[in-house]
């Protein structure tokens, strides 16, 4: 996998997401990609083209698919990304900003719970 395709994605997204496969010791030679037929909605041209991608991780057994965009090369780096954030969450689950970001979520749908509580009970 090279990151020649990644034209439409800005350089600082893409050396952010080199960083973290560098931190993480992630090796690209090892990532298998396919690209499939997409589906749902887009119209024709999104079910007669493969522009979904499907990357798989054999040593964590991960498999990521992606077909947010109509545009080959932007579900390519947003399915690199989401890779790579399965790999953190698994490999170093401290450093990892997506399990920082439910941690928060979960606090504050805590703290709107406690708040409902407390407000049926004054009354």
């Amino acid at each position: 996998m090279h990151f020649t395709e990644f034209s439409e994605i800005t350089p600082a997204k893409v050396e952010a997401l080199k960083a973290r496969i560098v931190r993480l010791g992630i090796d690209l030679r090892i990532i298998e990609e396919q690209f499939v037929r997409g589906g749902g909605k887009g119209g024709q041209k999104i079910n007669k083209t493969s522009n979904a991608v499907l990357l798989k991780y054999p040593p964590l057994s991960l498999i990521v698919r992606c077909q947010r965009e109509r545009k080959r090369s932007l579900n390519r780096f947003i399915a690199l990304r989401e890779l790579v954030d399965e790999i953190e969450v698994r490999i170093s689950p401290e450093t990892s900003e997506r399990l920082k970001e439910i941690a928060r979520l979960r606090k504050r749908k805590a703290n709107k719970r406690q708040k409902a509580r407390n407000a049926t009970q004054s009354e």
